[in-house]
């Protein structure tokens, strides 16, 4: 049963599941996210050395076959990269609907104890916001908390990007652009902005 058919299901809904039941669907998801991630990354490899071997060759007919490998490559990595997405969006819906079940009794207090137990037209938005390629995992993180009604009360502790997070990504930019030169001086700025920002906060 894949994951939407299970997500729909009318014998047992997300919704309906313990905590331990959904916190083993997450890791099972994580678990392919993961091994996603790292095909993706090996894929990303050997996309490289193709193309350092390709400028070693000077036969037009060994650079072409290296560049059909270059394409299959690609072709895999892409159609991998939208799995990724998927994966992830999937595994944010569950971690959010497992907090939501930990956190019952707080949730109540909220008036959002109602909202666990999501309706079909939910269901089916849900759905259609995983498989839509043009919602980001971020995108799908507002989205899907709207729909669960939980809120900005639920970012401390979710699956979602911190501000340390969100500081970090930027950190990698400027790595990835060269403004920073290597990955000891990245730790020590995203050290430093944390500090200012708890300072700040003081």
């Amino acid at each position: 049963m894949n994951f939407f058919e299970w997500l729909t299901t009318k014998r047992k809904t997300l919704a309906s599941m313990s905590p331990a039941e959904l916190r083993a669907q997450e890791m099972l998801l994580q678990a392919d996210r993961d091994r996603t991630m790292a095909r993706v990354r090996k894929l990303a490899a050997d996309k490289e050395k193709l193309v350092e071997q390709g400028a070693k060759e000077r036969t037009p007919e060994m650079r072409r076959t290296l560049a059909q490998q270059y394409d299959l490559l690609h072709t895999e990595q892409s159609m991998l990269s939208r799995q990724l997405n998927i994966r992830s969006k999937e595994m944010l819906t569950v971690a959010r609907l497992r907090l939501l079940r930990e956190n019952a009794a707080s949730a109540a207090g909220l008036n959002l104890g109602g909202r666990v137990a999501i309706r079909d037209a939910d269901l089916a938005t849900i759905a259609r916001l995983i498989e839509s390629d043009a919602i980001t995992t971020e995108m799908y993180q507002e989205r899907l908390d709207q729909i669960l009604a939980i809120g900005a009360e639920a970012d401390a502790g979710g699956a979602g990007l911190s501000p340390a997070g969100q500081e970090l990504m930027k950190i990698w930019g400027d790595l990835d652009a060269g403004l920073i030169k290597d990955t000891h001086t990245a730790f020590d700025e995203a050290e430093r902005r944390l500090r200012e920002r708890g300072a700040a906060t003081e």
